[in-house]
Order: structure tokens, then C-alpha cells, then sequence
């Protein structure tokens, strides 16, 4: 895109959608971060002081208890930054203390990936000495792409998105299975202050948003944390991901996302093993998703399968509705028969084609059923 005017004529509802009330209410925080009202949340941790050097802390446990003091700091000041005129140029100019919240989560997420438990594969591999995890990564930051993504969610475009290698899922029908699955380590290596320049430069060209995808960005967590303690712009953090990380990784998360963009495949234990090779799908996904809806905004996405209606679709969006009530739901009709499937069809045929139009209106009419708000970002 060569500037934003292009990209509004490209996506007019990227600007549109903000006249919802309902939007505005449902992504107020993240709409206050987005226009520069307010500090994103990963620049109010790095104001958090702790008295502790966490990088010497070698009991995790002991780690933990810092973590959760440093918590309720956070909240104090989320309140304050909240309710007072506390612009963001106001907080970055604050100095930095010498050890942050935002430190306590980086040190926490390092000693996770060796033995690797980020997410709940929990495959323990020594990642920090180079042995990759089911994932595909080991100690590298790895991107294939980051650029202006238009084909997001209107409330998100243009999105900074950040396409990172690997993934702990093995999706059958993944449409970026040579990022996820194939050539996972194919892309960029780029270290935590490269990563946090490629997300100033997509900021100052006009991003939204830094929209951490991939592959998936869960095996990526700790330089991820790391990249924000030399980001110098303010701008929302996007979680994109299949939310199968370990609850200590969410909890690191929590409060550093602005915005959650989860995707809630399945309903159900037997599709997510027999399409994606994962193992108590439906516990973990929901209680993740559970804990970001209620930590800040968040738009769930749920992509419609041929032949899952009833098995996945219905029970999601019932779930979605009882819930994580305040969340926009974006009701995916893209599905395409990709990866796995285009090669084997026989092995998957209720997938082995593209929805039905009749399909997409009887998920509709679920989301209506359920008085979901799913209009403004489907």
C-alpha cells in the first residue's frame, strides 16, 4: 500500500465500523491504544518495577511469586492510566526502572522453552540448546513475512502482521502449511531488537496493530516479550493464535495483549485429534480463550467447515455466547481444501471441498440463535 488513503478506498468498512456502537464499546481499550489515546499495555508492564534481578532468579517457583506481586501493580496502574489523561508519549518518556514486570515475564518464558512447556503439547524439548520442539522451532526467532495485511477484520486493517515460522498444530487443511509445517525454519531469523524494529516500522507506516501471527506465535512467546523492551512506538498488541498454549504462557500474556484474536476450531476432542493432532483441544482452547475474554478485548474467529456444523459449529458458537459474551465473533466462510486434504481426499471427504452456500447461512443462522454480534467483522 502506498499510504492509508489507498488502503481506506481498498476497505471503506475498515473505517465504517468504528460508527457501531457496539464495536466501540466491545474494542474500547484497544480503539483508545489504536488512535494513541492511551499507552499499550506491554509499555505500562515495562513501568512496573520489581526489586528482584529475575534473570538470577533460578526457582521457578520463586518467579512466580514475583510474577503475581508485580500483577497487581499492573492492575493499580492499568486503573490509573485508565481513569486519568495519561497519554502514551507521557509514559514512554517515563524511564525505564532496571528490572520490570515485563522482565519477570521474558525471564519466565525462557526457562519454558527448556524443557519446552509453552503450550501443552508439552513436549520438552531443549530448545534453548538448539533441539527443536514439535513446533519445528528451537532457539531462533524465525519470520517469513511482516507487512500491511487488508484482509484482516475491519476493526484491525491495516494490521501489522508478523508471520512467524512453525506451529504446534498439524492441520490438515492449513493454508500456511509451508510456514507451519513444511519449511517452518525457511524464514528470517531476526533477534529480539530486529523484531521490535520490523513492528516500529509497521507502526509508522500505519498499522493499527501488531497482529502476532503465523504459523503460530506461541513457540515464539519469549522473543516476542523480549522484542517490546525496545519497542519506542505505541501501538496495540494482537494475539492471533490457536490458543493451545499452557496456562502459565497465558498468564504471561494477559497483560500485555491489547486485543486477543483467538481462533476456536472444534467442538469437540475427536475433530481436533483427527484434524489437527492435538490432543484435549476443547478444555484447553476454552480456557484460554476464557481468561483473555476476561482480561480485554477480543474478536473470536471460527472458521465453518463442510460437514462440522452440528459437531463443531453449533457447540462453539453456544459456548462463544455463554461464555465470553462481550466478544465480536467473525464467522468464517473461507474455508478451501488445502495441505493434506487437495493431496488426499479420499482420506477426508467431508473437507474435500468448499462450503455449500447453504452452509455459511445455517451458521449464520446459529450465530443469530445465540445473539451473537457477528455481522460487523464476518
Amino acid at each position: 500500500m502506498k499510504n492509508m488513503f489507498e488502503v481506506f478506498i481498498l476497505r471503506p468498512d475498515a473505517l465504517a465500523v468504528w460508527e457501531d456502537e457496539v464495536v466501540r464499546e466491545r474494542l474500547s481499550w484497544y480503539h483508545s491504544v489504536m488512535v494513541d489515546e492511551k499507552p499499550a499495555k506491554f509499555i505500562i508492564a515495562r513501568k512496573v518495577e520489581v526489586p528482584e534481578d529475575p534473570y538470577r532468579l533460578d526457582d521457578m517457583r520463586e518467579l512466580w511469586k514475583v510474577h503475581e506481586r508485580a500483577a497487581r501493580d499492573f492492575d493499580s496502574l492499568l486503573r490509573e492510566v485508565k481513569s486519568a489523561d495519561a497519554t502514551p508519549a507521557s509514559y514512554l518518556r517515563r524511564p525505564d526502572p532496571r528490572h520490570s514486570y515485563l522482565d519477570v515475564k521474558i525471564a519466565i518464558a525462557r526457562r519454558l522453552m527448556d524443557p519446552c512447556r509453552l503450550c501443552e503439547r508439552r513436549c520438552g524439548a531443549r530448545r534453548l540448546s538448539g533441539q527443536p520442539g514439535v513446533c519445528l522451532m528451537a532457539d531462533k526467532c524465525i519470520v517469513h513475512s511482516a507487512f500491511l495485511h487488508i484482509g484482516e477484520e475491519a476493526p484491525l486493517v491495516p494490521s501489522g502482521t508478523i508471520f512467524y515460522g512453525g506451529c504446534n498444530f498439524k492441520c490438515v487443511f492449513c493454508q500456511n502449511y509451508d510456514i507451519s509445517q513444511v519449511n517452518a525454519r525457511g524464514g528470517e531469523v531476526v533477534s529480539s531488537l530486529e523484531l521490535a524494529k520490523v513492528q516500529r516500522a509497521l507502526r509508522l507506516r500505519g498499522a493499527r496493530n501488531i497482529n502476532h501471527v503465523g504459523g503460530e506465535p506461541t513457540p515464539h512467546v519469549a522473543f516476542i516479550l523480549e522484542s517490546l523492551k525496545f519497542l519506542d512506538v505505541n501501538v496495540p498488541q494482537l494475539w492471533n493464535s490457536n490458543m493451545y498454549m499452557t496456562e502459565e504462557v497465558a498468564r504471561l500474556l494477559l497483560d500485555v495483549v491489547d486485543i486477543w484474536l483467538p481462533d476456536l476450531k472444534y467442538g469437540n476432542d475427536e475433530c481436533a485429534w483427527r484434524l489437527s493432532k492435538v490432543r484435549d483441544y476443547w478444555a484447553v482452547a476454552t480456557r484460554n480463550i476464557k481468561m483473555a475474554h476476561d482480561s480485554g478485548d477480543m474478536i473470536i474467529r471460527h472458521l465453518v467447515l463442510p460437514g462440522h456444523l452440528e459437531c463443531c459449529t453449533r457447540r462453539v458458537l453456544q459456548w462463544i455466547s455463554e461464555n465470553t459474551p462481550r466478544a465480536l465473533v467473525n464467522v468464517m466462510d473461507q474455508y478451501r481444501p488445502e495441505h493434506l486434504v487437495l493431496k488426499y481426499p479420499e482420506k477426508y471427504k467431508e473437507i474435500a471441498r468448499r462450503l455449500r452456500r447453504d452452509e455459511i447461512l445455517e451458521a449464520y443462522k446459529m450465530a443469530e440463535e445465540f445473539k451473537l454480534e457477528y455481522k460487523q467483522v464476518s
